[in-house]
């Protein structure tokens, strides 16, 4: 029998990477985590909170309500679950993922996506393909890498669902940050379309990025499934703004 391949990378990831808590540097026993302290720090999103698109509430609400983001608005996801507020430790840690070129920190990142999973809206239903909302050929050279891609690719492989890049970003678009909710949906209108040859007819579209702000990127990600026979869009993303 011969001899398994030995994989030299996480040796050579532990050289650039020490094995130190993501959020405040301490020491921790694997470089994909972060200290007991600032995980006591996460800002979990608990109920109640609007089932389209995960904005928390904070009043005493124990119907179904649509909140002030969804309203007088189509999004065409399913619903867009977030497990955690994009505050503190996780705001650090993202900004630290997709900006700084810490391609490392996907499996901190990827844990909060995997613990999103959990939620009623995503754990009940069965999927047929998961898909990374994707960035504009410059913008990912300019990052290095797709944040969405790196985070599918890890959720495809802890649940076995099948992975493809079936969309893709056709039009460059300036940044979202200083737009409200109707401006966001206008500049990225017609900004994605389905790849050649990719077929997603009658298939449950399971939609993945890393943080939900205003919905705007994954509802137009959703149109663009849709039309092309996605019977149903679900979003999935590690915080939410």
């Amino acid at each position: 029998m011969p001899l398994a391949k030995i994989n030299p990378f996480p040796a050579l990831v532990s050289l650039f990477y020490p094995a130190v808590c993501a959020g405040c540097g301490t020491d921790v026993d694997s470089r994909d985590r972060i200290c007991g302290e600032c995980e006591s720090k996460l800002a979990r999103i608990v109920p109640p909170f609007c089932a389209k698109c995960s904005e928390p509430f904070s009043g005493a609400v124990t119907s179904a309500f649509e909140c002030a983001n969804c309203a007088h608005r189509e999004l065409y996801f399913d619903a867009a679950v977030s497990g955690f507020r994009s505050r503190g430790i996780i705001r650090k840690v993202i900004l630290d993922f997709k900006y700084g070129r810490q391609a490392h920190l996907r499996h901190v990142v990827a844990g909060w996506l995997f613990a999103t999973m959990e939620d009623d809206r995503i754990q009940t239903r069965q999927f047929d393909l998961i898909v990374p909302v994707p960035l504009h050929p410059a913008r990912q050279r300019e990052r290095g890498f797709n944040q969405a891609a790196l985070l599918a690719e890890l959720l495809s492989h802890k649940t076995s669902i099948r992975r493809e890049a079936v969309l893709e970003r056709v039009r460059y678009t300036t940044s979202q940050t200083a737009f409200d909710r109707a401006e966001r949906m206008e500049n990225l209108h017609g900004a994605f379309r389905l790849r050649k040859n990719s077929d997603v007819r009658k298939l449950r579209v399971l939609l993945v990025d890393d943080v939900l702000t205003t919905g705007s990127t994954l509802s137009e990600c959703a149109r663009v499934l849709k039309n092309a026979g996605a019977v149903s869009v679900h979003a999935v993303t590690a915080a939410r703004a």
